[in-house]
């Protein structure tokens, strides 16, 4: 969506397919960073968005066996926005379908699933879709795959990511809020679990990690010992663990990392989890999937301009991209072997022993301006250029 309209604007002709009727489902992911905010200002969207309900988190703090730490504090950011928005994807994605809409250049054609691609003899030339009117063929000089971890376009490209392998899921479920809320909290870890509670407005969308494929053991123990298992780590929780009553309430995700070795073909370019499936820590798909989107529109509107893109022109999305990519996945699988894993949170004592009262007091204040950096803005944020200005309405 994001670079239907980048292009649009710039007076390319671009269509977008949306496999559903509409946007409004259940998405896992609802933050939207201080990198996606600053592009926001630039496209003059900043008043639309603050007019959409969504609530705002500052710092972000973990519970850890017991033990309240902040280790990320948005505020030691520079520039206008230092805080991470809440907002339900389906909210986000119509503010930008109503932008989108203002171009004549832009096409977004909802309840169009994209099932292949066509070509014309070693070059994808276009996209084969499904509709409720039956099937479409669109050529196109780029055919961009953002179609997800589960890819169906990259899939029909023979491009196979490599699995860095993660070994948990997490189960989402939404809780009401609790009449006394505890200070904006990302998770509760203990001996036990791992516990993430993302507040919302009015209820919390949070979350269980659980070992990979464990899914069966925990229906086999029963919704009460699931319940049980949330208040344990999440002791505050036990007022509202009852709304959970049954099983079709709660989601599982299965979490991946994975990347392409080739993110491009002759004619395809594949971005965000289509290219890079990024685990759900410091929640930073969506704004990585997002980022992708203005490099693919910075490089590239030149040539889609003149109706012709190499694929070398493709290569060097991949290159200016890969490299925030490939820094960032580590860092989420070291926290999945750090903490982010079912009884991660024994490794502190409870109450914390006085060396490690120290180390914290020591390191926080540090670690809080890089994770800051590193989680609201990546390691490299783009910026819209200025040969992505507006064509004619």
């Amino acid at each position: 969506m994001m670079l239907g309209i980048l292009l649009a604007r710039a007076g390319v002709d671009t269509i977008v397919l949306e496999k559903h009727a509409d946007f409004f489902r259940d998405f896992r992911g609802d933050t939207i960073h201080p990198s996606t905010i600053d592009l926001l200002d630039q496209l003059g969207l900043r008043e639309k968005f603050e007019a959409i309900p969504h609530s705002t988190i500052h710092t972000l703090d973990v519970v850890v066996n017991g033990n309240r730490l902040t280790p990320v504090d948005f505020s030691h950011l520079k520039g206008r926005n230092r805080s991470i928005a809440l907002m339900p994807q389906w909210d986000f994605l119509s503010l930008l379908a109503e932008e989108g809409a203002k171009y004549s250049t832009f096409h977004l054609m909802m309840g169009a699933e994209a099932a292949g691609l066509m070509h014309d003899g070693d070059r994808v030339s276009g996209v084969r879709a499904s509709t409720a009117d039956g099937p479409v063929s669109i050529e196109a000089a780029l055919t961009v795959a953002a179609d997800g971890r589960d890819s169906t376009l990259r899939d029909a490209a023979g491009l196979v990511p490599k699995d860095y392998g993660v070994a948990i899921d997490v189960l989402w479920f939404r809780l009401p809020r609790t009449h006394v809320d505890p200070p904006d909290t990302l998770a509760y870890l203990d001996s036990e679990s791992m516990i993430v509670t993302i507040p919302r407005a009015d209820y919390y969308q949070a979350g269980m990690l659980i070992r990979k494929g464990d899914f069966p053991g925990v229906q086999e123990a029963g919704l009460e010992e699931f319940r049980g298992r949330i208040v344990r780590s999440a002791p505050f929780l036990a007022e509202v663990v009852s709304s959970l009553t049954g099983w079709d309430q709660i989601k599982l995700l299965t979490v991946q990392v994975d990347r392409l070795e080739r993110w491009c073909q002759d004619g395809l370019l594949c971005i965000g989890d289509a290219a890079h499936a990024m685990s759900p820590a410091f929640g930073v798909g969506i704004n990585y999937a997002i980022q992708d989107a203005v490099a693919s529109a910075n490089l590239l509107v030149g040539s889609l301009r003149s109706g012709s893109v190499t694929l070398e022109d493709l290569a060097r999305v991949q290159n200016r991209r890969l490299k925030p990519v490939a820094l960032m996945q580590p860092l989420q699988l070291m926290v999945h072997k750090v903490i982010a894993k079912p009884g991660g949170g024994a490794f502190l004592a409870n109450p914390m022993r006085w060396w490690q009262r120290a180390v914290a007091a020591a390191t926080l204040p540090v670690a809080r301006r890089v994770t800051a950096r590193i989680v609201g803005r990546g390691f490299r944020p783009e910026r819209i250029e200025a040969q992505l200005d507006p064509g004619p309405l």
